[in-house]
C-alpha cells in the first residue's frame, strides 16, 4: 500500500511540473525569455527541514527580482524517481537540487543545463569562492552544470542527560572509537530502553565510510575502477562496527529501519549517533533534543591518528529543457551568491559552500557547539562516487544488511559487497 501511495504522489507531483512548465511548442519559444509575471518557477528539493529558510531566501530574492518561486519537497526516494521519470518526460522542474551520487549520470545524459558561460557572465558567481571538490561534483567536461549550494562535515551528536545518568564524561576532541565504544557499553540498558549508539547499514556518508578512511582504508580507488570494500584497512575499520552489533549497544536494524537514528536520539532512546551537519535544523527545532544534546568532534582512530570526515555539497542545478532558463539562472545564481549563502548560514539552513560564512553557521544556534562540524574540516574526504554510486552503494548495503541482522560475519560481508561493486564498475 505504501509503495502505491508513493507512486500516486510521485504521478501528482509529475503532472504539476508538466502543467507548470507548459506543453505545446509556441508556449515554450516564448517562455524562454520569461517575465516576473509568469506562473511561479518550480523549485524541488527533498528536505522538510530546510523548507522554511530556503522559503525565506526565496522570498528575499521575489522582493528584488518580482520572480516568484514555489517550492515542492519530495522524499529522497521519491525525489530521485520524479527526477528521473520527468527528465524521460520532459516535466523536470526548473530548479533543484543535485547530489554526487547522481550527478555524473544527469551532466553526461544532457539532462542538466550547461551553465558554464552563465558564470563566466555572472558577477556574483567566481568558482574560486567555492571549494573545488564541491565544484567539481558539478563539472562535467569541463563544463559546470550546478552551482555549489552547502558543504557538510559529520559530527558525533551525543545525549548529555543520558551520559550524566550513566556516570560517564562527555565526548571530547582527543576521543578514539575505543572511547565510544567504552562509553556505549556502560550507557546500554540490558532491558532495551537506551542503548549507547546507533549506526544502520544505509548510513554510510555520516556512518562507516568515516571509519573506513580514519583507518586508510577506501571504497572506491581514486580512478574508480575498483572496490575498496576489501581492502584490509577497510576490513579492520568495519569490524569495530561489528563489535558494537554483535554485542547489541545499538537497536536492532529492524528497530533503526523502522525509526530511523535520528528519530531514536529525539526521543531519548539512543545516547550518541553519527550525523551530517546538514541534520541542525531538525535538531534545532526538537525541543529534546535542544535541551538535552550536543556535538562533538568525530573520534580519532587511534592506529593512524586521523580524525577524518566524508564531506560533500548539493549543487543547485537547473532543467536542461527549461522554458525559464534566464530566471532560473536569477534565482540560483541568488541562492549561491555571498549574500544568499550568509542568510542560508545564518538562518541554520546548513553550512553554506561560500567561502567565509562557516562562522555565521555555527553562530546560528549557541545551545550547540557547532565548531565541531568546522574542526572535521582539517582531516575530509569527498564523499566516493562514481558514473553508477547508486548502483553500487546499493550492493554494499545490502552485504551490511547481512551483517546488521548477524546473518554473516563484517569479513565476509565486505569481500562480497566488493565483488559485486567490481562488477558494476566494471560496467562503467
Amino acid at each position: 500500500m505504501k509503495k502505491v501511495v508513493s507512486l500516486v504522489m510521485v504521478l501528482v507531483v509529475i503532472a504539476s511540473f508538466a502543467f507548470a512548465n507548459g506543453t505545446s511548442e509556441t508556449a515554450e519559444s516564448t517562455k524562454k525569455n520569461a517575465t516576473s509575471s509568469e506562473k511561479p518557477l518550480t523549485v524541488m528539493i527533498w528536505d522538510s527541514n530546510q523548507e522554511p529558510g530556503i522559503r525565506q531566501i526565496i522570498d528575499d530574492f521575489t522582493a528584488k527580482t518580482g520572480i516568484k518561486a514555489e517550492i515542492q519537497v519530495v522524499n529522497w526516494d521519491n525525489y530521485w524517481t520524479l527526477l528521473s521519470a520527468g527528465a524521460q518526460g520532459g516535466s523536470l522542474p526548473d530548479v533543484f537540487w543535485m547530489h554526487s551520487n547522481e550527478s555524473q549520470r544527469y551532466m553526461s545524459n544532457d539532462m542538466l543545463l550547461d551553465v558554464t558561460d552563465k558564470i563566466k557572465k555572472s558577477s556574483e558567481i567566481d568558482p574560486s569562492n567555492y571549494p573545488s571538490d564541491i565544484f567539481g561534483l558539478y563539472t562535467y567536461n569541463k563544463k559546470y552544470y550546478a552551482v555549489p549550494k552547502d558543504i557538510d562535515t559529520i559530527g558525533l551528536w551525543y545525549n548529555k542527560t543520558l551520559f550524566d545518568e550513566a556516570g560517564v564524561a562527555y565526548p571530547t576532541d582527543d576521543w578514539t572509537w575505543n572511547d565510544l565504544y567504552l562509553a556505549a557499553k556502560k550507557i546500554t540498558k540490558a532491558d532495551g530502553s537506551v542503548y549507547g549508539f546507533a549506526n544502520v547499514n544505509t548510513n554510510n556518508q555520516a556512518g562507516w565510510y568515516n571509519l573506513i578512511y580514519g583507518n586508510n582504508g577506501y571504497v572506491i580507488s581514486d580512478d574508480k575502477k575498483t572496490s575498496g570494500m576489501d581492502n584490509p584497512k577497510t576490513i579492520e575499520a568495519m569490524q569495530f562496527m561489528e563489535k558494537i552489533i554483535n554485542e547489541n549497544l545499538m537497536p536492532s536494524q529492524e528497530t533503526m529501519s523502522e525509526s530511523g537514528e535520528d528519530v531514536l536520539f529525539e526521543s531519548g532512546k539512543v545516547a550518541m549517533t553519527l550525523q551530517g551537519s546538514w541534520l541542525l535544523a531538525a535538531f534545532r527545532d526538537n525541543s529534546y533534543t535542544l535541551a538535552n544534546c550536543d556535538v562533538a568532534m568525530l573520534p580519532k582512530t587511534a592506529s593512524t591518528g586521523r580524525q577524518c570526515s566524508i564531506y560533500n555539497g548539493l549543487g543547485w542545478a537547473i532543467a536542461a529543457n527549461t522554458t525559464r532558463a534566464d530566471d532560473s539562472w536569477k534565482l540560483v545564481e541568488y541562492f549561491c551568491s555571498k549574500e544568499g549563502q550568509l542568510k542560508q548560514a545564518k538562518l541554520g539552513i546548513t553550512m553554506s559552500a561560500y567561502k567565509g560564512t562557516s562562522d555565521a553557521w555555527k553562530n546560528s544556534v549557541p545551545q550547540f557547539h557547532l565548531q565541531s562540524y568546522l574542526n572535521m574540516q582539517k582531516d575530509m574526504v569527498i564523499r566516493p562516487y562514481s558514473k553508477n554510486t547508486v548502483k553500487w552503494e546499493e550492493a554494499i548495503k545490502d552485504s551490511m544488511l547481512k551483517v546488521w541482522t548477524k546473518q554473516i560475519t563484517m569479513k565476509e560481508g565486505c569481500l562480497e559487497a566488493a565483488s559485486k561493486m567490481n562488477a558494476i564498475l566494471a560496467e562503467e
